[in-house]
């Protein structure tokens, strides 16, 4: 297996684009990273797209064909174009294809994606588009909701380890914080913990500024042989470890609906794959889709013992300037969420904080990222571990 590198990456912004087409966004995210890369078109070997629901969403299927066609990749060069999909974590999928892709030595320059245009729909029609992430026979048809699943989550969580709603929204605060300070983000305010625990609930103990938001955006990346590199870009990230698990669809079925054992199980994965513990990562880009979702994530994945992520964000660990920086981006909370392109997105920003170009944001001596990317409730788990050391 061979070394794999990023060598050009970009995102578009995210938000409500009523302005721009699915088309424009792709193409937007795509073109710039290849440009980003210093590479022509023809070098590309394949395309990797993560799209969770673009049926629901923008009524078009077909989208590994449509993004070649409108990226200037099929006519003439006919490069073979793949979409992903595995709910909320089609674009960390994506990135996880496209990366065995280069290892293994089928493809050289692969482009991994992640799209959504998620905002041409009504929010009921998002609403139930987005619920299909979760059992729909056993969840969604019964009434069960994504703010609801999350919710009873979180209502385990308080009862069992003490975490507060206060913990919760320090989760938001922290969160917006970091996003006020990234060009690319849905929501650039700045918040406080009253206005989250003032704002509308939206699932018992869930207020509306616990939830990440409906989102249109798109991110890309260009992943290549890590031996060529430097014949591209002066400053490659390397892919230390890609890790992939899966845990029941319905959460009713879970060991403990606390904790996410696909998180636990790709997590672990990752670390053994590249030799590194918890306490080596200098930055995490995590899945909060809700701010019980952080949470769980920190611990799930060993920054903090179980039970204790609630206390550990209230202390302020995982701020920019904390033990563990964790959503230096905004995270999905406010930078936005548009599905199928998180997990890529995630990356962006990992790659940037390695290559010290965060800004305001930036991690002090980053060298070590990592990206989780969640589908649904826990279902599909996505970890990556990203170096910019060989």
């Amino acid at each position: 297996m061979r070394d794999v590198a990023i060598i050009g990456i970009k995102s578009t912004k995210f938000g409500e684009l009523w302005d721009y087409s699915f088309r424009d966004i792709f193409v937007e995210a795509g073109v710039g990273a290849i440009k980003d890369a210093g590479i022509s078109g023809d070098e590309i070997d394949g395309l990797y797209v993560g799209n969770m629901s673009g049926g629901q969403f923008v009524d078009q299927e077909h989208i590994g064909a449509l993004i070649a066609d409108y990226s200037g990749l099929a006519r003439n060069l006919h490069i073979p174009s793949t979409r992903v999909e595995a709910a909320c974590a089609s674009g960390g999928l994506a990135l996880r294809q496209g990366v065995m892709a280069v290892a293994s030595g089928y493809q050289d320059f692969v482009v991994a994606a992640g799209v959504e245009k998620m905002t041409d729909v009504n929010s009921a029609a998002a609403s139930s588009a987005l619920a299909a992430a979760s059992d729909r026979e056993w969840e969604g048809i019964m009434g069960a909701t994504f703010p609801g699943l999350y919710a009873m989550i979180a209502r385990k969580h308080i009862h069992k380890y003490g975490t507060t709603s206060e913990q919760l929204a320090d989760v938001a605060v922290k969160n917006h914080l970091n996003g006020s300070m990234n060009p690319i983000s849905q929501y650039k305010k700045k918040i406080t913990r009253e206005s989250v625990l003032n704002s509308i609930m939206v699932a018992d103990p869930l207020h509306i500024f616990d939830c990440s938001p409906i989102t249109d955006g798109a991110a890309a990346l260009v992943l290549a042989p890590a031996e060529v590199a430097h014949e591209y870009t002066d400053n490659p990230i390397y892919i230390k470890a890609s890790a992939q698990a899966s845990d029941t669809i319905a959460l009713h079925d879970r060991r403990d609906i606390t904790t996410l054992d696909a998180t636990v199980a790709a997590g672990k994965r990752a670390y053994d794959m590249a030799n590194l513990r918890p306490e080596d990562i200098d930055v995490a880009e995590v899945h909060d889709c809700f701010t019980i979702a952080e949470i769980c994530a920190i611990e799930d994945l060993g920054f903090v013992k179980k039970g204790e992520g609630g206390k550990y964000t209230e202390d302020g660990y995982t701020a920019v300037n904390g033990q563990i920086p964790v959503n230096t981006s905004g995270g999905l909370k406010s930078c936005g969420h548009p599905v199928g392109a998180t997990g890529v997105k995630q990356a962006v920003e990992i790659v940037h904080q390695l290559r010290g170009e965060a800004g305001k944001r930036q991690v002090e001596n980053a060298e070590i990222g990592m990206t989780h990317n969640v589908g649904g409730s826990g279902a599909t788990a996505v970890v990556h571990i990203l170096s910019n050391k060989r």
